[in-house]
């Protein structure tokens, strides 16, 4: 059984940088990554490792800003939050998932995701 544990988060002013970690007990390999959801929007994807492939994908609208970076020994991944927006304002969840960074970059829960509990991110202008 994987288990997900976050930590990190909180207020930042816009500019400022903020951090996320998350370690997936259990997961010896696949995907590590996180996606969020701002107040009435969907669930939109951030950034994965795929670890066999040595790829990190990020979605266009934190190019550039934040970097995932990963401890393969600790299977823990830290999102490095850098140049934060009030649109990057949502709830952040950490997931991963045995095969593939799709089900983490196009957030889809099936019997093989593990998601964390999310944690708030919250960027004021």
């Amino acid at each position: 059984q994987v288990k997900i544990v976050e930590s990190g988060g909180g207020l930042a002013q816009a500019g400022e940088s903020l951090t996320l970690s998350c370690t997936a007990s259990g997961l010896n390999d696949g995907a590590m990554g996180w996606f969020r959801r701002a107040p009435r929007k969907e669930y939109e994807g951030v950034a994965c490792s795929q670890w066999s492939r040595g790829e990190t994908t990020y979605d266009d609208s934190v190019k550039g800003r934040f970097t995932l970076s990963r401890n393969g020994s600790l299977n823990t991944v830290t999102l490095h939050m850098n140049k934060l927006e009030p649109d990057d304002t949502a709830v952040y969840y950490c997931a991963a998932n045995p095969h593939t960074c799709g089900v983490i970059l196009r957030p889809t829960k099936r019997s093989d995701s593990y998601w964390g509990q999310g944690t708030q991110v919250t960027v004021s202008s």
